[in-house]
């Protein structure tokens, strides 16, 4: 799929970008190479195939969550200049 000039200051307008008149050309091309790669994608049988989450198949190793501090809230918020239910009230910064 080739992309003309009109296209492609369509795709920058969506984009929010100013292309200059003599990185047209080559702006052109390399998407239209993008484009010509996922028509390319898109015919590919993948009947069958489980959908990734990360094509590294990555897995994060994660600690079990355990309580390590007794809670002091109650503690911590009468040293608090203000607070109520359980909030702490600090002053108003966007009006």
């Amino acid at each position: 799929m080739k992309l003309n000039v009109e296209e492609l200051h369509k795709v920058a307008h969506l984009a929010r970008l100013s292309i200059h008149a003599k990185d047209e050309e080559s702006y052109s091309q390399a998407l239209s190479n993008i484009l010509n790669l996922v028509d390319e994608m898109q015919s590919i049988d993948t009947h069958g195939v489980q959908p990734m989450a990360h094509p590294m198949d990555a897995v994060q190793r994660l600690r079990t969550d355990q309580v390590t501090e007794n809670n002091q809230r109650d503690y911590l918020q009468q040293l608090a200049p203000a607070t109520e239910n359980g909030l702490y009230l600090v002053p108003r910064v966007v009006e």
